[in-house]
């Protein structure tokens, strides 16, 4: 019998990724072609969660110029040691976004994380988007995941209505870009830092950990 593992599938921005910076600099370097006052970051904020994403993206794309990637935008604190720890413990690992997959995979190479994940899945990569949950399906299988053996973790309600629509728990970070709380959402789990991530899993399901290696535990 073939065992497929456990798998955690992430989205990128304001969930693993801070790209606000990049993502407000790109904003604010079309505003200002337009003549218009640039945003604040905090004003900004609830934005790129949103539509300002894609507008960005293809108002850089027709003046045939990058958009801001890696200048500014870091892992989350606690992300990268996370991701390792549950890579180490036998689970695959995937992100789904609506982000490009291209811009996503240089997001993620320029940030030194590519190589965690089996899987990297943007607009682009099927014919629909989140929150379709053939979308979150679809990742799942190309990280060679078993979809009943699966957590979604975002930061919007985008993210959790597709874990919903998917069948999939979902877990949600509050730091991320929604500018209604995300708890609101009625996802399965909130974390506020990537070191409760670990436990808020091994809440949600312990038989997840079935492929933890010898010197894991699912206790912090």
């Amino acid at each position: 019998m073939t065992f497929q593992p456990p798998v955690l599938v992430f989205d990128l921005d304001g969930t693993l990724a801070d790209t606000a910076h990049d993502l407000t600099g790109a904003l604010n370097a079309l505003l200002a072609r337009e003549g218009l006052t640039p945003l604040a970051l905090e004003a900004a904020r609830p934005l790129v969660g949103a539509g300002a994403r894609a507008l960005i993206e293809r108002g850089f794309a027709c003046h045939g110029a990058p958009p801001h990637i890696a200048d500014e935008s870091r892992l989350f604190p606690g992300a990268l040691a996370a991701l390792d720890r549950f890579k180490a413990a036998g689970f695959r690992l995937a992100v789904c976004t609506n982000k490009p997959e291209a811009l996503a995979r240089l997001l993620l190479q320029k940030l030194s994380a590519a190589d965690r994940f089996a899987a990297i899945c943007g607009r682009g990569s099927f014919p629909m988007r989140k929150p379709d949950p053939r979308t979150l399906w679809l990742t799942i299988e190309a990280a060679d995941g078993d979809p009943r053996r699966a957590v979604m973790i975002g930061d919007s309600k985008t993210d959790i209505d597709t874990a919903r629509a998917a069948g999939t728990p979902a877990v949600a970070v509050d730091f991320g870009y929604t500018d209604t709380p995300v708890a609101a959402f009625s996802p399965d789990r909130v974390i506020s830092h990537f070191d409760e991530l670990w436990d808020a899993v091994a809440s949600l399901d312990a038989s997840l950990f079935a492929t933890a290696s010898p010197m894991q535990s699912f206790s912090s």
